[in-house]
């Protein structure tokens, strides 16, 4: 069978942006991993960190793959882009290029039943580890990453006691001072507000393929990401 492998990260530049890889029927996402590390052993060191979606939804070790799957290596998530239709919008979500509009958010969600209003502004900073930052360039799997953010907005919306929210994440070159990422939270009560909020952005952090590339005056490294939880890491 005939699998489209794609690659994010740094892991582009240790494979390629995309290959095609050939496995024998029945293959699971192990047997294709085997495979590509004997092609790749630069990808060794990355097997205990890495999540594997297959046709946009992550996979175990042992998902069975179909000819013309589509496979995703996704290295730990933090943060470029081949060039993509953006914006992609979903009922809760936004992927995009261009600046992100607070106070269109905020008009969107807000209503005369709502005590609160709590927003998570995500901004690139000057300096990482006492390096001065020129600029970051985020990278995403963009359909998957919409539909992550989605995800994690309808979960936030049953487990918190809030009544709306919305998520916009940036892609592409962005400058020191500009958001990255934007959460705007509306609930009757504060508490119920700040708690979504900060649970929002630690999932998202963890789960939703973005990943980020840090450019220095002394050059450039891709972040290191938070792990992978357990449940979908290979």
């Amino acid at each position: 069978m005939r699998l489209r492998v794609l690659c994010f990260g740094r892991l582009r530049e240790l494979v390629a942006p995309e290959i095609v890889a050939e496995l024998s029927s029945p293959a699971t996402v192990a047997d294709l991993w085997r495979s590509l590390l004997e092609q790749y052993p630069a990808l060794a060191p990355y097997g205990r960190s890495i999540a594997i979606a297959v046709n946009q939804a992550f996979a175990s070790s042992s998902t069975p793959l179909s000819e013309g799957d589509e496979v995703a290596l996704l290295p730990p998530v933090s943060g470029g882009l081949p060039e993509q239709v953006l914006p992609l919008v979903s009922a809760h979500a936004r992927l995009q290029r261009e600046a992100i509009d607070l106070a269109a958010l905020r008009t969107q969600i807000r209503d005369v039943e709502d005590g609160a209003v709590c927003v998570f502004d995500g901004i690139v900073r000057n300096h990482t580890r006492n390096r001065r930052t020129l600029y970051l360039d985020y990278d995403a799997y963009p359909a998957m990453a919409l539909a992550e953010m989605e995800k994690l907005a309808v979960e936030a919306l049953s487990r918190f006691a809030i009544r709306d929210l919305r998520i916009a994440h940036r892609i592409g070159r962005l400058e020191i001072g500009e958001s990255s990422v934007l959460i705007v939270v509306a609930s009757a009560h504060r508490a119920a507000a700040f708690d979504a909020c900060r649970w929002i952005i630690d999932s998202l952090k963890k789960t939703v393929p973005v990943w980020k590339k840090e450019f220095f005056e002394d050059g450039a490294t891709w972040a290191d990401g938070e792990p992978f939880p357990p449940d979908i890491s290979l």
